[in-house]
């Protein structure tokens, strides 16, 4: 698998996560060799469906979408 910010290598690996409120305390995922970018299937679908960027000040009102 390439790194979606660097191209680099990525080596699958399990993840602690101590303080998570599902109860889970370990997941699955790939962490790039290179730039340290990790990416899981939860982090994977949050970046696919995040809403398109606005240019403009932080206020949505006077905000204009990239097209």
């Amino acid at each position: 698998m390439d790194c979606p910010r660097c191209k680099g290598v990525m080596a699958q690996e399990v993840f602690e996560d101590l303080l998570d409120d599902t109860g889970n305390l370990s997941f699955n995922g790939w962490r790039c060799l290179t730039c340290g970018e990790i990416l899981d299937p939860l982090i994977a679908n949050n970046r696919g469906s995040h809403p398109m960027p606005l240019m403009g000040r932080a206020r949505k009102k006077f905000a204009a979408q990239l097209n």
